[in-house]
């Protein structure tokens, strides 16, 4: 069953790189509205899924590191966002992208989803509840990234068919890093020790070091904006709080 359910999950994942075909239909205002409410909700599903789910069934197995395979978590992102094209984009023409080949573009995102691919699968070995709400989690994270990264793909020279496609085959990664550590377990016990709490310490640093300060950027002088990203905000924490009864 967990092989079942992590490999249903990380195909969603992949296929929802096809969704920045949305914007040949969407109109620029339209789409920046909606992926700034992505992008909100995003957030909170991210830390709600680390400190509702991941941290607490850390602590469950009484592994004495938990503290610190979150900050190697922290740490890890922090080395990738500096040294490796790793900035995530949630607008249709990032300023952070804007230079960048399309090639490093693909690079940096195929090996993030190999990342999100083995957190998945680390999250079904904890448990079924724990890798639906992880998998929500970085799926509603890829919708307005991979809406994002679509964009600057074409900007960058790449023909619509080809920035679908090359974007598709960059998300696929995500396969190879659940495979990865479901075969690993099935040798070594207790990989999902590590690599859950190193999830949460990724998810808390994606959400506070890029999410969060990207919304502060998106200045609006309508109190009704703001109080709609707080919204989706909360409703993203309130949608993991609920995936607690699955439990």
């Amino acid at each position: 069953m967990v092989w079942f359910y992590t490999i249903a999950s990380v195909l969603i994942v992949s296929v929802v790189s096809l969704i920045g075909v949305m914007t040949l239909s969407l109109g620029k205002n339209t789409l920046e509205k909606i992926l700034i409410l992505l992008v909100s909700f995003s957030a909170g599903t991210l830390l709600g899924d680390a400190f509702i789910h991941l941290i607490p069934e850390s602590m469950e197995s009484g592994n004495g590191m938990v503290s610190i395979y979150i900050l190697c978590g922290l740490l890890l992102f922090f080395i990738l966002e500096k040294f490796i094209h790793w900035r995530h984009c949630h607008e249709t023409g990032c300023p952070e992208h804007s230079h960048a080949l399309p090639s490093m573009i693909l690079v940096g995102d195929g090996l993030h989803n190999f990342i999100d691919g083995m957190i998945i699968a680390a999250s079904f070995l904890i448990s079924i509840p724990v890798g639906i709400a992880t998998t929500i989690a970085v799926l509603f994270h890829e919708i307005p990234q991979e809406i994002g990264d679509f964009g600057v793909l074409v900007h960058g020279g790449l023909s619509k068919a080809k920035a679908l496609f090359y974007n598709f085959v960059s998300a696929s990664t995500s396969i190879l890093g659940a495979v990865l550590v479901l075969v690993a377990s099935s040798y070594s016990e207790g990989v999902e020790f590590f690599l859950v709490p190193f999830a949460a310490g990724g998810f808390i640093y994606i959400a506070t070091a890029d999410i969060i300060p990207e919304l502060h950027k998106h200045k609006s002088h309508k109190l009704s904006e703001s109080f709609n990203q707080l919204t989706f905000f909360v409703a993203g924490i309130f949608v993991m709080w609920l995936l607690l009864f699955l439990e």
